[in-house]
């Protein structure tokens, strides 16, 4: 899937991912793919200025450590990004809804 189709909504995925628990970027980016079955094989381009996005707006919190001689930055989800992934996942439903209901629904 291409990475413009989930514009609009990568805030929400990424904070979804960090939701299970903190993770370095490079997890993140493997846990969407994994989590979507492939589909989603975003860029660190894409990911990571999102990432500091998110931690500018107070969403995350990341934290500096060296893991067998590198440096990594963790990220871990705020009260605030929780709430925030509260409003996406409502935003989300009533998206999904309403685009389901016009293209029709196949049960």
């Amino acid at each position: 899937m291409a990475s413009d189709r989930v514009k609009g909504h990568l805030d929400g995925l990424l904070l979804a991912v960090i939701e299970q628990g903190p993770l370095h970027g490079y997890a993140v980016i493997e846990a969407l793919q994994v989590r979507s079955g492939g589909s989603l094989a975003l860029p660190t381009g894409t990911v990571y200025p999102a990432l500091r996005r998110l931690e500018e707006a107070g969403w995350i919190s990341g934290r500096w450590s060296t893991v067998d001689g590198r440096r990594r930055r963790t990220y871990r989800l705020t009260n605030a990004g929780q709430k925030a992934l509260a409003a996406e996942r409502d935003e989300w439903s009533a998206f999904a809804g309403a685009v389901g209901r016009v293209l029709g629904e196949v049960r």
